[in-house]
């Protein structure tokens, strides 16, 4: 009886202990051509991270231009039986173009390969072999159906304008079923913060303007959002002086270049926040603010050259500018 007494009060304080420490993972892995860190706290954060885990290389693989997944063989054959796991990003990558006129057209590729940011063999297109290629990009002409996806001759897709947002909302489910209750996501670029900090403050995300790792212009305050930053600097090449970055403007063939460091969206659709992020860079300073004011669901940060920055006045009070820009709030 004494040993079985020992054995019920070891067992209490072992579980009094458990109950009062909450349980945290962290973990980083390389996914959707970037470096990703998670952090996740309390509920049963460590089988949280792994689904986490397990939904970020599920979707790299089938959502991956390139490789054997869904989206790879629909490129290489123009038509493909996807999956599930595909189908919604794909249909929904689709909507999100249409919400956004063209600025967003995940048809694009085509002209991504021929500048040479897959490849890595940069080179400026002659203007008519750019003029051969706008013949391709048409989102409109990719069907979906549930019997797979079909694209006209020469037309590829590519999902990286919205595959991490869409990763996000994702992950935000994982973290809900498994009753976790704080965890912030950087899925590179693309950061998802879910609850508050475990002290109870908000998560601080830092929004940049540059490839230097670390190198923040300001910091956001914020919880239970998703924030999304697109900007020339991620990936570009120079030849004569002049520098061409990776994000294509789908109505010209040419990489984008209108006077934009960065521009990041915040919101609690993380698709969309991608998505967002991407087509603003693409319209430039004067469409982009427009445009968020004509729209309700996100907020903006939109930094200029000239070192204008135009910020959501919901969000103005919750960020925190380290450098000497010229505020305009909308």
């Amino acid at each position: 009886m004494k040993k079985l007494l020992s054995f019920l009060l070891l067992l209490a304080i072992t579980i009094s202990l458990c109950s009062c420490t909450p349980q945290e993972a962290h973990e980083s892995l390389e996914a959707m051509d970037t470096f990703m860190e998670f952090s996740i706290y309390g509920g049963t954060a460590e089988w949280a991270m792994k689904g986490v885990k397990d939904e970020i290389q599920k979707l790299d693989k089938e959502l991956s231009t390139t490789n054997t997944g869904d989206i790879g063989l629909l490129n290489e054959y123009g038509e493909n039986n996807i999956s599930d796991v595909s189908r919604e990003p794909l249909t929904r990558s689709l909507e999100l173009c249409g919400e956004l006129d063209g600025a967003l057209d995940i048809t694009v590729y085509p002209l991504v390969e021929e500048w040479g940011f897959i490849s890595g063999d940069y080179k400026v297109p002659s203007k008519k072999r750019i003029k051969e290629l706008l013949k391709t990009v048409d989102y409109k002409k990719v069907k979906v159906d549930e019997s797979g996806a079909t694209l006209p001759k020469g037309t590829k897709v590519d999902l990286g304008a919205v595959a991490k947002g869409y990763a996000a909302d994702k992950c935000r489910e994982i973290l809900k079923e498994e009753g976790v209750k704080s965890a912030i996501l950087n899925l590179g670029g693309t950061i998802l913060t879910y609850g508050e900090k475990p002290d109870g403050s908000n998560w601080k995300v830092g929004v940049s303007a540059s490839d230097i790792e670390g190198d923040y212009f300001g910091y956001l305050s914020c919880s239970d959002k998703v924030v999304a930053t697109s900007g020339g600097y991620e990936r570009y090449f120079e030849e004569n002086g002049k520098r061409y970055i990776h994000i294509i403007d789908p109505k010209t063939g040419y990489p984008v270049d209108n006077g934009l460091k960065s521009v990041t969206v915040v919101s609690q659709n993380g698709a969309r926040a991608d998505a967002l992020s991407t087509a603003l860079y693409v319209m430039g300073a004067d469409k982009a603010v427009e445009y968020s004011k004509s729209r309700e669901g996100f907020d903006v940060i939109i930094l200029t050259d000239d070192d204008k920055l135009y910020i959501s006045g919901s969000i103005a009070d919750s960020f925190t500018l380290k450098n000497n820009y010229e505020i305009i709030k909308i």
